[in-house]
């Protein structure tokens, strides 16, 4: 049905042309050009090209009035306008602007009526006369016909005659210039499309150039090409950052994206959506012409090329910041991303400033919500890796050193380092009091900081450019919570008891316990290694304690003190291998660590090992102390003997006093000048410590001077093994001493036995024959015998008591030889414990 009544009304207008051309031939090319301009005519919009405002076209008509000088014909309009617009309800007129357009129109149609116009190039008229239109139409021939150059007048609709003649002409003048040049209106609109990233009819993306272009086939003014280029950068740049967003917006959640990298293009979209407001108003602009209230000015286009360029500049500027960030920000993310973006906020400009401002707000919401998450509750909301603060699955006793770890590459550049290191230790006190202590008491000093900092708890309490704000929430919440931390340390684990504790046990500061520790586990020890039993060697731990002040301690750090036996060979000693744990439990062993204790074992055992010489030396003087010998029992020994004996007794004493001289004073050093200087200076730190990380730092500092005092470091290491040679030879004394004073004491007893009376020589007769089987005997061949074995012993036994004197002497000149090249002051404080009568280095120039 639709198609039959096209068909005639196409069929109309080919008859209606054929009627205005009768002399035209239907298949000449003239003729079928004037069917297309009919039908291009016809289905053209007639609508008219100003603001429907009756106002304005009332003003326009009395103004025009007063111009022509009918002023009263201008009042009277005036006041039958009043009345007109006033008539409202039924039957009144409700286009009341369409009726006064129609009047101007018709008193404008008369007006070129009479002065005539050159409608030669429109169609011409069928030919008929007037009475043959009636009242609808007019004809204009005759003689002022033929004088125009009309052939047989024109057709003119009587309704509005004027109005779709020239709305038609100047339709058609718009196509056809269409067709031949590119009008500023269409550059608009183009420009527009371009700003949006769509392809226009003439302005294209060109992928050589790598952004919009005007054709090369339009013909425009440099100018405007130079302008339109111009304005097309806005649509490279919105390419690109549209093109970012929407490849984020496609692979999040990948890590790579993140939820900084999510939230800045949030941040652009918003942007993007008040660019968008922009363009909407722009292209409503584009579309409507200029209200005109003048009949002479011609209704041209509101918005154009220059207008355009004024109303995106700040629009450019923003979408170029905008794509800096973007091509910066491509491969980065988190606290990298907005480090990145922060010093492009570093601007002078104001509006630069103010629009990085508001985009680092929405950026770094993200990451002030994962600092106050974290220094405030604990918690690292952080599962795509962006926070600067990284945390790994680790156990208990390394939480505090290895659980979290600052990550540079993420750290913003608006947070200073020390700030993040008190973020990191924050966050580290509450999961240490959470897992390690089994504490709760941190979330009501966690409440007090976010009061006292004048923020809340509650989500979103942060924001970019609050970094004050920032910092007094850290720092109060630092502040109570670490001082909870180190109150539950101190009160309910009891550190400094258990510090205490060590110093008396490991390092041997208990010295009752010490002693009879010694006295009991000495003849277990001195067997082999591989047959002592680590089980009766702690029940010797446990009559120790109950032997001595080590009794009252708590039960809770005697149960901690046991016994280790270290790994040996075949030929190790139990001397060589016992030693004396301490067991740290959580939470105290996140400072005693399994690579602290390994220290407190080193010191252990080389205190150990001074306490043992300094036993064996107690040990020989027992044996050679001068009641052990009385003189009349060598009355009948022959003079060369004797004073042979007593330069052997009198070179083992003075060797006695040389090393007695040197422990006892090398005893004095570590006891006092190492251990308990150490132990002052420690404790007096622990009362000023604020944090976990100032406790630790004081105990490493205590440890580290036991240490390197006591001779045990690693440029220490010369003066160490020549201490232990020392000790050696110290031990290898009290073997000689012992082997000296036992055949003294046999000689004594055979001498006595020789020097028997008559009446028992029988029964000693018998004894002797007995006591001359036993091998190595010195009274089977007599009293000569005697002698000469005696001589023979005493003799080598001053001679390895000689070589032993002369190894110490070079060992300890050696070892003194090296004190005063030690860079610890105390060190050097030793030689003049050791060398305080000049003995030495009187006797020896180079000490």
């Amino acid at each position: 049905m639709e198609e039959e009544d096209q068909r005639k009304v196409t069929d109309l207008v080919v008859d209606l042309v054929r009627r205005l051309l009768p002399q035209q031939n239907p298949n000449s090319p003239h003729f079928s050009q004037s069917l297309r301009y009919a039908l291009r005519i016809l289905s053209s919009c007639l609508n008219p090209s100003i603001s429907p405002d009756a106002d304005a076209i009332a003003e326009s008509i009395k103004r025009r009035l007063a111009t022509l000088g009918n002023s009263s014909d201008a009042l009277t309009f005036a006041d039958l306008y009043t009345k007109f617009a006033s008539k409202n309800g039924p039957g009144s007129v409700h286009n009341k602007w369409a009726v006064l357009y129609l009047l101007k129109i018709i008193s404008e149609d008369r007006k070129t009526a009479k002065n005539g116009m050159d409608f030669s190039f429109l169609l011409p008229n069928l030919g008929l006369n007037d009475d043959e239109m009636g009242n609808n139409v007019r004809v204009l021939n005759g003689k002022d016909n033929r004088e125009k150059g009309w052939k047989n007048g024109v057709l003119l609709v009587s309704k509005d005659p004027e109005n779709l003649r020239e709305i038609s002409f100047r339709e058609f003048g718009n196509l056809v210039k269409e067709e031949n040049e590119v009008t500023e209106e269409v550059l608009v609109r183009d420009v527009l499309y371009a700003c949006q990233g769509i392809d226009g009819k003439y302005v294209k993306f060109d992928s050589n150039l790598g952004g919009y272009a005007l054709l090369d086939s339009v013909k425009v003014p440099r100018a405007t090409r130079i302008i339109v280029r111009k304005l097309c950068e806005l649509g490279w740049l919105f390419r690109k950052v549209k093109g970012y967003i929407s490849e984020s917006m496609d692979r999040f959640p990948a890590e790579d994206v993140g939820a900084v990298g999510q939230a800045f293009c949030a941040a652009l979209l918003d942007e993007l959506s008040e660019y968008y407001k922009l363009l909407a108003v722009l292209e409503a602009q584009s579309m409507n012409p200029i209200p005109l209230v003048s009949e002479n000015a011609s209704s041209g286009n509101y918005l154009s090329l220059r207008r355009l360029s004024v109303w995106l500049a700040e629009p450019m500027v923003k979408m170029r910041l905008m794509a800096v960030l973007v091509d910066k920000c491509k491969v980065l993310r988190g606290g990298a991303m907005a480090s990145s973006i922060h010093l492009h906020a570093q601007h002078g400009d104001p509006l630069v400033h103010d629009f990085m401002r508001q985009l680092l707000r929405r950026v770094c919401s993200p990451l002030f919500e994962m600092v106050r998450s974290w220094v405030l509750e604990g918690e690292l909301e952080d599962i795509f890796a962006e926070f600067f603060i990284v945390g790994q699955p680790v156990k208990a006793e390394s939480l505090w050193r290895e659980g979290y770890r600052l990550h540079a590459g993420m750290l913003p550049s608006f947070i200073s380092q020390s700030l993040a290191q008190r973020i990191l230790r924050t966050g580290k006190s509450i999961n240490f009091l959470r897992v390690c202590c089994d504490d709760r008491g941190w979330a009501a000093a966690a409440t007090e900081a976010a009061a006292a900092a004048g923020t809340t708890t509650r989500r979103g309490g942060l924001g970019y450019g609050e970094t004050d704000a920032l910092e007094s929430l850290v720092m109060e919440a630092a502040k109570r919570i670490d001082k909870h931390l180190l109150d539950v340390i101190y009160k309910r684990y009891k550190f400094k008891e258990h510090c205490l504790a060590i110093k008396r046990y490991l390092l041997l500061g208990q010295g009752d316990f010490v002693q009879y520790l010694m006295d009991i586990v000495g003849p277990e020890l001195s067997e082999p290694a591989n047959t002592i039993s680590s089980f009766k060697l702690a029940g010797l731990l446990e009559s120790a304690i109950r032997s001595s002040n080590a009794q009252y301690d708590d039960p809770d750090i005697l149960d901690r003190l046991r016994v280790k036996m270290m790994p040996h060979g075949s030929g190790d000693r139990g001397w060589d291998v016992f030693s004396l744990e301490y067991d740290a439990r959580v939470p105290l062993d996140t400072v005693f660590t399994e690579s602290v204790m390994m220290r407190y074992l080193r010191i252990f055992n080389f205190l150990w090992k001074l306490r043992r010489v300094e036993h064996a030396l107690i040990g020989a003087w027992k044996t050679m102390k001068p009641n052990c010998i009385t003189s009349h029992a060598f009355t009948k020994l022959q003079r060369a003997v004797k004073l042979q004996l007593l330069s052997t007794l009198r070179r083992c004493q003075v060797l006695w006093d040389e090393m007695n001289h040197f422990v006892t004073n090398l005893q004095y050093y570590i006891m006092f000048e190492v251990l308990e200087v150490s132990w002052s200076n420690f404790s007096n730190e622990m009362e000023v410590a604020k944090d976990l990380d100032d406790l630790l730092a004081a105990h490493e500092k205590y440890l580290h001077s036991i240490v390197e005092k006591s001779l045990l470091g690693e440029r220490s290491q010369t003066l160490y093994k020549s201490l232990f040679v020392l000790f050696d030879l110290i031990l290898q004394f009290r073997y000689h001493a012992d082997r000296l004073y036992e055949g003294i004491h046999e000689l004594q007893a055979r001498t006595v036995e020789s020097s028997l009376n008559s009446r028992d020589k029988k029964k000693s007769r018998r004894q002797e024959k007995d006591k001359s089987s036993e091998p190595g005997s010195w009274i089977s061949e007599g009293r000569k015998a005697l002698t000469q074995r005696a001589s023979e012993f005493l003799q080598n036994m001053g001679q390895d008591l000689e070589a032993l004197a002369t190894e110490y002497t070079s060992s300890l000149e050696s070892f003194l030889a090296h004190l005063p090249v030690q860079q610890h002051i105390d060190l050097k404080f030793l030689l003049f414990r050791l060398d305080f009568t000049e003995f030495y280095s009187q006797q020896h120039p180079t000490v």
